[in-house]
């Protein structure tokens, strides 16, 4: 019977550290999450986009996390960014309504191009500002 019991605890343990191991974020994730954030720092400009009021605007990413959007003819936003386990980029600009969050999927990201698709399927195409 005790060898039983002992097997039992021990597969027992055997599958919670393997739960433990999965639930912790992988370094490669975190390297890629790195990466991305490295990419997106800098001012970009809104080339082309389904939705035609963004075209034009200059949206700068931080390192503190932050982002600031700017287009001549409407009011200046600031928010915060991320990009989430899944390497959306996921956006938050307080307004005076309150918190307004967005998810984008990075289609494209190179040092001079960005490419982004919303939820709802609406593509927008940026260029670094020299």
């Amino acid at each position: 019977m005790r060898p039983l019991y002992a097997s039992a605890v021990v597969i027992a343990l055997i599958g919670l550290t393997v739960r433990v191991s999965a639930d912790e974020p992988k370094k490669d994730d975190k390297t890629k999450e790195s990466d991305v954030v490295a990419k997106l720092l800098g001012s970009w400009e809104v080339t082309k986009a389904d939705q035609e009021a963004l075209v034009g605007m200059t949206i700068t990413f931080k390192k503190e996390g932050k982002f600031t959007a700017a287009k001549e003819g409407m009011p200046d936003a600031e928010g915060t960014y991320k990009i989430d386990e899944n390497g959306k980029l996921i956006t938050t600009e307080v307004t005076p309504n309150g918190e307004v969050s967005d998810s984008d999927t990075i289609k494209k990201l190179t040092s001079d191009v960005m490419e982004l698709e919303n939820k709802d399927g609406k593509a927008t195409s940026l260029k670094r500002k020299k």
